[in-house]
């Protein structure tokens, strides 16, 4: 039912013949705005994730300018309000352990401010399920203006022009590096040639993974994910999500409304289709749940096995996401898989995805394929279960190296980062390409903050003998930059007692990736008298929001949220005195 004047959360705080209200317009106008603004005009806050210290969102300043000029246009009344910013490259331990963090901001900040609906300046990897989370919790209308990728960039070899897409490269001169076939001049070189612009990585990385789910989820107008951020299309996308959420709160077009099993089916089509971050995997889940929609690794698993990987796109491809944008974007691929789809699902323009994808057809058909023609022959995410991970792994096989689909071969245990990183420099390692790089301790509870340590390096002798994969194994996550046959997100962790607390040197690891299958070839007994044995790690944080976060945070397959934010308990707005 459409809402009117009357009907506005900002009236409680400006409406009322009372002295706080008095206060209230008072203040406001303390700062040059006017009453008849405060009491005529929809409120409207605009999160923004903008910092310093976080390249991807160095252009977020300027952006929220032209949101602000979209609000105006509509007749609303815009507020900026700064939020946490989580540069991926840049916090540590990692921004994972502070992603439930920013959705605790975002919600406080909409439920204790008087706004009626929100704009999220966000992009980089965990903001965009960070921010989300937040404002689904709190039920404002919302729309998700994505940061946008950087611009692509080329890098000169041997008198060739080679494309380089930021992380994905990052990992493959890095080897080459250490390998000795990549100068310290050149790798100097390289430092400055990878990044050339503001901007989110330009591979499907977890970042234009994460903008492009959230479109596809409704949650974003059609093609904003992919335009990239230094594009003047990006500035007039900004403006029409101001323009647009002032509509969407006389509508009372709230994420309840967008947000069904089908939407979520739909984004989950949509991540295997363009070989998706496995990070989705966990934020993916986080968000259904905060919607009160059932999702699971096995609904994911299922949707993978059905869509192949169509967009060719680092690290499964070898385009980037500038490419993506020119050739369609989201509503060209979904185009594509348009029968795979629930098409009548609402989205934040007001008409349905099937409204919204209509006649938006592929543009370049050697970067958004045919189903008939994938990109390579590994699904974008396939889900292992077994008695090393009762509760699921994750393995992105589209960007694993074939010959290890089908692996038995004997663990190589490290408990901890540092020990991994100083063997793996070790010229005299016992490791060959068959070998099993198994790490621990590195889960959301045990490192705290489930890091992307779970590409492990390559060992150094076997770089200079020209090996590039191995399989890699851990509870940790993995850059969706990344590439490599590494399984993640082993659940239970083994800081929890997880079974890959029990694995030991030499122990037979096998892997199948078609059967689904993680298995320790132990025997029971023999893992029984191992259990009776482990020691629970101790953990090293006895104050701050890491100690809440260990004692609160669930497990990856569960969406690594805090428990107590989980589902959809209603939390009373603020009284006003």
């Amino acid at each position: 039912m459409p809402k009117s004047l009357d009907d506005l959360r900002s009236r409680r705080w400006f409406a009322a013949a009372d002295m706080r209200a008095f206060s209230h317009r008072q203040r406001m106008q303390q700062m040059g705005v006017r009453r008849e603004d405060l009491l005529g005009r929809p409120a409207i806050a605009i999160i923004n994730t903008w910092s310093d210290l976080s390249p991807c969102h160095a252009h977020l300043r300027e952006r929220a300018e032209a949101v602000k000029r979209g609000v105006l246009i509509a007749g609303g009344l815009p507020f900026e309000l700064p939020a946490l910013s989580l540069g991926e490259v840049m916090v540590k331990p990692t921004t994972m352990l502070y992603r439930n963090l920013l959705a605790m901001e975002v919600e406080e900040l909409l439920r204790s401010h008087p706004v009626d609906g929100a704009v999220l300046l966000a992009g980089c990897d965990k903001t965009t399920p960070g921010t989300l989370m937040g404002a689904i919790s709190m039920g404002l209308p919302t729309i998700f203006c994505p940061a946008g990728p950087m611009l692509n960039d080329r890098y000169m070899k041997g008198g060739q022009a080679q494309t380089v897409g930021a992380g994905t490269h990052t990992r493959l001169f890095w080897d080459e590096y250490q390998a000795g076939r990549v100068s310290e001049a050149e790798w100097v070189q390289l430092e400055s040639r990878m990044t050339r612009s503001a901007g989110t990585c330009n591979t499907m990385g977890t970042a234009s993974t994460m903008t492009s789910i959230t479109e596809a989820l409704g949650l974003s107008l059609p093609g904003a994910s992919s335009i990239p951020a230094m594009d003047s299309a990006h500035t007039r996308m900004a403006t029409a999500c101001g323009e647009r959420i002032v509509q969407m709160i006389w509508d009372d077009l709230t994420p309840a409304r967008i947000l069904t099993r089908g939407s979520f089916m739909n984004a989950a089509a949509v991540q295997m289709a363009l070989g998706g971050s496995t990070n989705a995997a966990v934020h993916i889940i986080a968000l259904a749940r905060r919607a009160g929609v059932e999702l699971t690794l096995d609904d994911l698993d299922a949707v993978a096995r059905r869509i192949p990987v169509i967009a060719n796109l680092f690290p499964s491809g070898d385009r980037l996401m500038e490419d993506f944008y020119f050739a369609g974007g989201v509503p060209a691929l979904m185009n594509v898989i348009a029968a795979e789809l629930s098409l009548g699902e609402m989205t934040v323009t007001g008409a349905s995805v099937g409204a919204n994808i209509r006649d938006r057809n592929v543009l370049d058909a050697q970067v958004i394929r045919p189903l008939q023609n994938p990109v390579g022959s590994g699904a974008a995410l396939a889900v292992l279960r077994g008695n090393l991970a009762p509760q699921g792994a994750v393995m992105k096989a589209s960007a694993a190296n074939p010959k290890f689909h089908q692996h038995r071969g004997p663990a190589l245990v490290f408990d901890s980062q540092p020990q991994m990183l100083r063997a793996m420099a070790d010229p005299n390692l016992e490791a060959d390409e068959n070998t099993v790089l198994v790490l621990r301790n590195a889960g959301p509870v045990g490192a705290p903050g489930f890091p992307e340590w779970g590409n492990l390096p390559m060992p150094k002798k076997l770089l200079a003998k020209g090996v590039r994969d191995m399989v890699r194994l851990s509870d940790a996550r993995m850059s969706g930059t990344h590439y490599g046959s590494c399984v993640l997100h082993v659940s239970p962790e083994s800081a929890v007692g997880g079974p890959l607390a029990l694995v030991q040197n030499g122990d037979i690891i096998a892997l199948d990736i078609e059967a689904r299958s993680l298995e320790l070839l132990v025997d029971a007994a023999e893992l029984a008298r191992r259990r009776a044995l482990w020691v629970a790690p101790k953990r090293r944080f006895a104050r701050g929001f890491t100690r809440l976060y260990q004692e609160h945070v669930t497990q990856a397959h569960e969406g690594c949220d805090l428990d107590f934010l989980q589902g959809t308990q209603a939390t009373p707005e603020p009284e006003i005195y």
